[in-house]
């Protein structure tokens, strides 16, 4: 009885072990996808919003690290940003940066991810439900961004039709958009495999 008390002890031990290997993994995971985030942000064509990859890495995010801890990558790299950092396109960061016209897109990235991550939790890990949820995720996040584009810019330079808008701010990216999410789901099966991910 004493064995196995003690057995079970280590036991105990050993499966608390892995577990705070877990977390601490996770946090390195969580992290490094916030900061590719960044480096995608400053790979840029500028335009009205800019042309980056910014999506293709919240895309990524989501999908290799699940809805849960994918959408707080994305909510660490929005307030890494809103504290200062340069991690937005143009190396820019700050309050007048996140608030500014195209502010409305970067904090359309949560919506991005808290879609993901509620298909998830009603449908599990299932193929149709990513990519149904990342396709609406991303319509949530041009429409969040786009009425805030409206709003800033009408407050600046006066009223703008939504379909001005949406020429400027959605129409030009839908289907690069679009391949980056088939990129991102492709790489994060395949980097999920290689980490033996559930």
């Amino acid at each position: 009885m004493d064995v196995q008390g003690k057995g079970s002890r280590v036991a105990g031990k050993s499966v608390s072990g892995n577990k705070v290997g877990f977390k601490t993994l996770d946090i390195v995971y969580i992290a490094v996808c916030a900061a590719l985030m960044a480096v995608c942000s400053w790979i840029q064509i500028p335009t009205v919003v800019p042309f980056t990859l910014q999506t293709f890495a919240v895309f990524f995010a989501v999908y290799f690290l699940g809805g849960k801890k994918g959408t707080l990558s994305v909510f660490i790299y929005i307030l890494l940003g809103m504290v200062g950092l340069p991690v937005f396109a143009g190396f820019k960061g700050g309050f007048g940066a996140l608030f500014g016209m195209t502010g409305g897109y970067i904090m359309g990235f949560i919506l991005q991810a808290a879609v993901f991550w509620l298909f998830e939790v009603f449908f599990g890990r299932k193929l149709w439900s990513e990519m149904v949820s990342m396709v609406l995720g991303l319509v949530a996040c041009y429409a969040f961004g786009t009425v805030w584009f409206m709003l800033v810019y009408s407050g600046k330079n006066g009223p703008i039709s939504l379909m001005s808008a949406l020429g400027m701010c959605v129409f030009p990216f839908v289907l690069i958009d679009v391949a980056k999410m088939l990129v991102a789901v492709t790489l994060g099966k395949t980097l999920r495999k290689a980490f033996h991910m559930q």
